[in-house]
């Protein structure tokens, strides 16, 4: 980077880091899109004389609210609800709700910038946004819940709309949640729309969209493959995480030849040297999905490892899929990846690589591909739901499959258009500045507004 980008980098970062203090993952988030856009735009004065990047890291409003349910003892409770419009200039917004305890804004923030990039890089006409709540529901019966979601889509209903903003489902957030709350937005509104994506088959839902995100993780991998004279067949895999994410991703790891040697919980990992399987997965599904245990069980079952606290990166393979949560590969988890001769890591869960971790990649020639492009499938397929819902109509699973696969596919050329340089392609920098250019290219039309 040129002495004058690094410069005008600190100052930028400074300026954000005083408008927004203690927002450690929004100033993370903003600094892996900062250092490849900053000296894209330099050059392009139309950009800069707009302040575009100031702009597009500012959200368009934020909403909070308070959030009054009764639980099952008859006692009144109270949570914060959220939502984070961040940016609309190329379509309504759109991201998803995640209801967790130890939720805050920062979260929200940085989740929110990143659907941004992530949805302009689908090619679907969909801003960014992100919300939810501080509420918890492990634990909760499903009236709590069904008062809690009744309760919070009363306040949200009055800032959402199909035409303005489209919540999906995300952390703790999963298709009874979804049920709840369209359920009431239906009652306070008397229409029937698409304004919540991630519904049940039998009231608009579309086919694929649970398991789009772990597919077209998988999709945008071998496509990187490919494009380097390799594939998928044959390879190792760790996954982290157990969840909808890397459980779909396993399932099409299989599907490719792909030996997996991991998946993990907040407890540790499990190490199967043999490989998980198809029967394998389905005994982790039921484990995770249904009886909501340990994947320690795992191992006791099947005679594999389970390394207690730990995490999966200093096993070798060749391929690395991070599912978990934010920061799971810090440096010294990168080096390992790293030295054990790993090709491609990509992020199946947001912003699970520090920027430590991404810097050493990027110069141990490791393959990296950012959230706002490998695990784009989601929105990919919500959007998809959208279009079915506006249409009435609703596509079959191998017609959704194929147009996942073509949005992944049309992801990597993007990538491959702004990322290459010298025959090698950054794919962090091809996604930030491909998802940048159509966003910018809206506000600029705009006007200052």
């Amino acid at each position: 980077m040129k002495m004058s980008c690094k410069i005008r980098l600190d100052e930028f970062m400074a300026g954000l880091i005083r408008r927004n203090p203690g927002e450690s993952d929004f100033h993370q988030a903003v600094f892996e899109v900062a250092r490849d856009i900053l000296p894209f735009v330099e050059s392009r004065k139309i950009y800069c004389d707009n302040r575009i990047l100031e702009r597009m890291t500012e959200p368009d409003r934020i909403v909070i609210f308070r959030v009054s349910w009764e639980d099952d003892d008859g006692n009144i409770r109270a949570n914060r609800g959220y939502r984070v419009q961040f940016n609309n200039a190329i379509g309504p917004y759109k991201g998803g709700l995640r209801f967790d305890k130890g939720l805050t804004l920062d979260t929200l923030k940085f989740l929110g910038f990143e659907q941004t990039f992530k949805n302009s890089l689908t090619g679907l006409p969909l801003g960014g946004a992100k919300g939810g709540s501080d509420f918890n529901p492990k634990g909760k019966s499903d009236h709590e819940v069904m008062r809690f979601c009744q309760s919070f889509m009363t306040e949200l209903f009055r800032h959402i709309g199909p035409d303005t903003d489209i919540p999906a489902g995300d952390l703790g957030v999963g298709g009874r949640e979804i049920s709840y709350m369209y359920g009431q937005y239906k009652r306070l509104t008397n229409t029937v729309t698409g304004t919540l994506t991630g519904k049940g088959l039998s009231y608009g839902g579309s086919m694929v969209r649970t398991e789009a995100t772990g597919y077209g993780l998988v999709y945008l991998t071998d496509t990187i493959l490919t494009h380097h004279g390799n594939g998928l067949a044959g390879k190792t895999a760790l996954v982290s995480g157990s969840g909808n994410v890397a459980q779909h991703t396993v399932e099409k790891l299989l599907e490719y030849g792909v030996t997996v040697l991991t998946m993990s919980d907040t407890s540790g990992f499990i190490y199967d040297k043999n490989g998980i399987d198809a029967e394998k997965l389905a005994f982790i599904k039921q484990l995770k999905n249904v009886e909501r245990k340990r994947i320690s069980e795992y191992a006791a079952a099947f005679g594999a490892e389970f390394h207690e606290g730990q995490k999966p990166w200093k096993v070798p393979a060749q391929l690395a899929f991070p599912c978990a949560t934010q920061n799971e590969i810090l440096e010294l988890d990168a080096k390992a990846l790293a030295d054990n001769g790993c090709l491609v890591v990509a992020e199946g869960a947001n912003m699970p690589v520090s920027n430590e971790g991404i810097d050493i990649f990027d110069r141990a020639g490791v393959l990296f591909a950012p959230a706002k492009a490998a695990n784009a499938g989601g929105v990919a397929v919500s959007g998809l739901e959208m279009a079915q819902n506006s249409l009435r109509l609703s596509w079959t699973r191998k017609q959704l499959d194929a147009k996942l696969k073509n949005i992944m596919r049309h992801i990597h050329e993007q990538c491959v258009e702004y990322g290459t340089d010298e025959g090698r392609v950054n794919y962090r920098k091809g996604a930030n500045i491909a998802g940048f250019i159509k966003v910018a290219e809206a506000m600029v039309a705009f006007g200052n507004c």
